[in-house]
């Protein structure tokens, strides 16, 4: 496979954003957003995705954190979206499960093409460290969008919102990682031989 870096820059009257994504890091994170709990949960993306992570925001904090956000996510899926390019030789689906004490998370990707998103996550409180946890789902909302995948989130128990957020994000680390590794099915086959599987 090619290369797989990306730097994406959005500009709004709202945001002012950066990301750089390297598919094929080691999990290294650098996070300047003005929303920690937010830098918290993508530090898991990188890590559990070993996908190194950069991302420099500056948005409209004084009024809420909605516009920075739901722009963090759209920004995150353009540059996966580049980065991945045309998909040749992906696995293309991921899957994984991840808990975290009582909580327990499932998320199911797939690099269609097509944009959609099943986001169930019932959160026992409304926020975390100050966060408000309902943009969660404006931030995969944006990244699904952009990054054209079907994603499917669904946390399955939980008490702590912390462990049902971090689960959440710790499976779509691990799910990215699985759709985004080489499909080894396909290794050494030549076109003639394709019709064969």
């Amino acid at each position: 496979m090619n290369e797989r870096k990306a730097t994406i820059s959005r500009n709004t009257l709202e945001t002012q954003i950066t990301v750089t994504v390297n598919l094929d890091g080691t999990g290294t994170s650098h996070f300047e957003t003005g929303v920690p709990f937010l830098d918290h949960m993508m530090d898991q993306i990188a890590r559990h995705g070993l996908i190194d992570l950069v991302v420099n925001a500056k948005g409209d904090l004084h009024i809420d954190a909605h516009h920075t956000v739901e722009d963090i996510g759209i920004t995150l899926g353009q540059a996966f979206a580049e980065a991945v390019g045309d998909k040749k030789g992906i696995t293309r689906y991921g899957h994984a499960y991840v808990p975290l004490d009582e909580a327990l998370s499932r998320v199911v990707i797939d690099f269609s093409g097509r944009a959609g998103l099943e986001y169930h996550v019932p959160y026992t409180r409304g926020s975390v460290g100050g966060f408000d946890v309902d943009l969660f789902s404006e931030f995969f909302h944006g990244f699904v969008n952009h990054a054209k995948v079907t994603l499917h989130i669904d946390n399955l128990r939980g008490k702590n919102t912390h462990h049902q957020a971090e689960t959440v994000f710790k499976a779509f680390g691990r799910a990215l990682r699985m759709a985004l590794q080489a499909d080894e099915r396909m290794a050494g086959i030549t076109p003639s031989t394709k019709g064969s599987l």
